[in-house]
């Protein structure tokens, strides 16, 4: 499948970005060797592969699930603006 300027520039609108005409002739080339790569990528036998999550055989070092900070929702809560039955009240913004 070959690209052309219009492909580029209708993927840039849908990416909402604003491109010329120059800049998407430019972007044609471009956009035709990565999808070239891909092409070639797809041909790579991965039978047998499993898949992974980590590309090193390693294991995640975890932190202890401990708490470290106190309970300061009544603080916060004193200098809010407004509050109700434990609740942040905020300015309706959808009408």
């Amino acid at each position: 499948m070959a690209l052309e300027p219009s492909d580029v520039q209708r993927a840039a609108h849908l990416a909402r970005l604003a491109m010329n005409d120059a800049d998407a002739a430019g972007y044609v080339d471009d956009l035709g060797r990565i999808l070239a790569m891909v092409d070639q990528l797809q041909e790579v036998d991965t039978d047998g592969v499993a898949p992974l999550a980590h590309p090193l055989d390693t294991t995640q070092r975890l932190r202890a699930d401990e708490v470290t900070e106190g309970d300061q929702r009544d603080h916060f809560q004193r200098v809010a603006p407004a509050v109700e039955d434990g609740l942040y009240l905020v300015p309706r913004v959808v009408e």
